[in-house]
């Protein structure tokens, strides 16, 4: 199993183009149970989940070719498949977004429930109502989702739930809808930007969708979808970390093809604190354009909610907790999204971080020193969060399980190296101990030495 040693204390500086969006690129890749025509995505970076889906989709009888540069060519050649296996399935959650496009097209679909993640349940009921409205019929056998109908038919389909609309369950929705009989309206649909980009690519297959980012999509059916060409919209996710990376180290980083337009509560609350999130073109395309991050020497604190889009997203909460743990003052987050995603805060707190937790909120007093410790990654953006703290912290950080960051971040190390950070990715020998206990890998850090924040000032 893979880990990360890091030594902190490093100023980022360089530059670095944002990669592909995974959250974007895996219902883009499912479309193309909705068509015998050849899909091509461009803008595909190489990493687990792409691949996991790809070898799904793979065993419903799509030709999937992964190209050399980030392409993705698939093309469905064999329907009678409908079945989603657990053994795939299981590997990711993200696998449920097959189960609308399958079922507009084949009739049938059954796909195995996905289990809970990390930080806490993440239901499905949302996206079998909306199909259920449709026409599908629907049922739970040994663990699988058993959807069939005839042909589905346009409905009023309300998508709002408890933590705010469900974006997977729109982007199910939505694709089944485009092969449905009549008009769909999708009421309360989520208005992140990677439900835009679907929408966008489902037009160029044939798609009538108008409304997409928006709280109300409308969707005419068509009788067949073809194939395309699309590049994938680039990744708020990583560019908010990377971001977030410059500032914690008081770097100079310019990121490319940077989705600026996608992440303005982010920077809102990045500038807030302190940093400086600068446009080098002005009138660039917001979609993606070219920014400078730098930061004042002494961060601020600042109140932060996670919401739905456009509100400040829940997959940058542990990372900007990770920056807020140095900032002079005390913060508070709240997490309205997934209110137990708090895992990282025990691993922020072993490297010195005073992160006190109530319920769905957190209050960072913003320390002077994060001293580098033996942490676990316990999920995908804790995981990032672990890596910033190494970052900034004065020391050798050891990051085990790092298996969860090669699920949202390609090659990260690389990147972070290129930029000036000492990160490399090492190999464990020996059997992966108790979740409780200490690695065997990772010797004890003592010592003390220059803080934190003064590694940023030097």
């Amino acid at each position: 199993m893979d880990y990360f040693r890091i030594q902190g204390g490093r100023r980022l500086n360089g530059r670095v183009t944002v990669e592909g969006a995974k959250n974007a690129a895996l219902p883009l890749m499912a479309a193309s149970l909705l068509t015998t025509g050849r899909l091509r995505l461009t803008n595909v970076g190489p990493l687990a989940d792409i691949r996991n889906l790809g070898t799904l989709l793979d065993r419903l009888g799509v030709n999937v070719h992964f190209g050399d540069d980030d392409t993705i060519t698939m093309q469905a050649s064999d329907e009678s498949c409908s079945e989603a296996p657990y053994d795939i399935v299981k590997t990711m959650r993200a696998s449920i977004c097959v189960l609308g496009p399958m079922l507009a097209r084949r009739k049938r679909a059954v796909v195995s429930m996905p289990g809970g993640c990390a930080f806490g349940t993440r239901p499905i009921d949302l996206h079998l109502k909306g199909l259920a409205k449709l026409g599908a019929r629907i049922e739970l056998e040994g663990g699988n989702v058993v959807a069939s109908c005839d042909r589905l038919r346009g409905a009023t389909v309300f998508l709002g739930g408890a933590n705010g609309p469900t974006v997977l369950g729109t982007a199910n929705v939505m694709s089944a809808a485009t092969l449905a009989e009549g008009r769909t309206v999708i009421e309360s649909a989520a208005c992140e930007p990677e439900i835009v980009d679907l929408a966008n690519m489902l037009n160029r297959m044939g798609a009538r969708i108008r409304g997409a980012g928006s709280p109300r999509i409308v969707i005419d059916g068509v009788e067949a979808l073809g194939g395309c060409e699309h590049r994938v919209m680039p990744d708020r996710i990583v560019a908010g970390t990377y971001a977030i990376a410059a500032a914690m180290t008081n770097g100079d980083v310019i990121l490319d093809d940077f989705p600026y337009d996608s992440l303005l509560a982010a920077i809102n609350h990045l500038e807030e604190v302190g940093v400086h999130v600068q446009k080098l073109d002005p009138n660039a395309d917001d979609l993606r354009c070219s920014v400078r991050v730098t930061s004042d020497r002494v961060l601020r604190p600042t109140i932060l909610t996670t919401q739905p889009h456009p509100g400040f997203p829940t997959d940058l909460q542990a990372q900007f907790m990770a920056l807020l743990s140095i900032a002079e003052g005390n913060s508070i987050v709240t997490e309205k999204i997934y209110t137990e995603r708090f895992l990282h805060v025990a691993e922020l707190s072993r490297m010195g971080a005073q992160v006190y937790r109530q319920g769905s909120t957190a209050v960072i007093s913003g320390v002077r020193a994060l001293h580098g410790a033996p942490v676990m990654a316990s999920d995908l953006r804790a995981s990032a969060s672990l890596v910033l703290a190494g970052l900034a912290a004065h020391g050798e950080t050891v990051i085990s399980r790092v298996y969860h960051l090669d699920r949202g971040y390609s090659n990260m190390e690389r990147v972070l190296t290129a930029l000036g950070a000492s990160i490399e990715r090492c190999k464990e020998t020996k059997a992966e101990p108790a979740e409780d206990s200490v690695p065997s890998i990772i010797p004890a850090i003592r010592g003390a030495g220059l803080t934190a924040r003064a590694a940023r000032d030097t």
